[in-house]
């Protein structure tokens, strides 16, 4: 059967929201993460993804809600594959509106997901609304309408977690080798220097790692550098810049990770977020 995988991505000028529709079969996309907060519904065919330690399944209808960071991945089980629309709602963003639109809002909170998949029609309703009022680019104010009553839909699917909270279930290993590949992502970083800066041998600490965060801690690196690249890439900036500033070998060994993740080369996003040429 031929495949027929397709992407059709855009950026909001005024808020930086991106917006994708697609379409694929077997396998979409390997294990990753995002800055953003994801809310998409599934159009067609059945959406199957591993996230939160166990396997969802959405169908047409069904919104899926994932949180920055939280690795997720991408498989069509049926043959017609599935499509999507999805919007990527940057953090900053979303606790600034939130907070400015609900009183109720608590300060020092972040919103949090309280589920992955929700059977919920007017949140549905909700988030295709705003996802053709942005994809399609209409007027400023329909656009802010659409924004408006999809985040008042959110609210119901949402609860408040302090900023910075650590889960008390990670070993500290974990998350003191977390914070130094997030202190050093563009450094050229081994299991040595990990070890080192945790103070416990390379295989206790991978086991740690793996355990609290899904991923061995060089997948881990290479997903940290992947959503740096988006945001360099977004600005304009080329893909031999972004491979360089972000310690990958080459502009190819980038394109491959980037394609892997994604399902886009780095020149084609920076195209359609950037409107440069390439």
């Amino acid at each position: 059967m031929e495949n027929r995988n397709w992407i059709d991505l855009a950026q909001d000028g005024d808020t930086g929201i991106e917006t994708i529709r697609a379409h694929f079969q077997g396998h979409a996309y390997d294990p990753h993460w995002h800055d953003s907060y994801l809310v998409g519904v599934t159009e067609q065919g059945v959406q199957q993804f591993n996230c939160r330690r166990r396997r969802n399944v959405s169908t047409p209808g069904q919104v899926f809600l994932l949180e920055p960071g939280e690795i997720h991945d991408g498989h069509a089980p049926t043959a017609d594959g599935f499509t999507y629309s999805m919007l990527y709602l940057d953090p900053q963003w979303v606790a600034r509106e939130m907070h400015a639109l609900f009183e109720d809002a608590p300060a020092g909170c972040q919103p949090s997901f309280a589920d992955t998949l929700a059977h919920d029609p007017t949140l549905a309703h909700a988030t295709l609304q705003a996802f053709h009022a942005l994809h399609g680019n209409e007027v400023r104010m329909l656009r802010q309408a659409g924004i408006d009553h999809l985040l008042a839909k959110m609210t119901g699917h949402l609860h408040w977690r302090l900023r910075q909270q650590q889960d008390p279930r990670l070993p500290q290993v974990a998350l003191r080798a977390r914070d130094y590949l997030h202190a050093h992502l563009d450094e050229e970083i081994g299991l040595d220097d990990l070890a080192r800066a945790t103070g416990v041998d390379r295989f206790r600490l991978t086991r740690a790692f793996k355990a609290a965060f899904g991923l061995a801690p060089h997948a881990y690196l290479i997903q940290l550098r992947l959503a740096r690249a988006r945001t360099l890439l977004a600005r304009g900036d080329t893909p031999a810049q972004v491979a360089s500033a972000l310690g990958f070998a080459d502009q190819s060994h980038l394109g491959r990770w980037f394609r892997r993740a994604y399902r886009l080369t780095p020149a084609d996003y920076r195209k359609r977020c950037s409107k440069l040429p390439d």
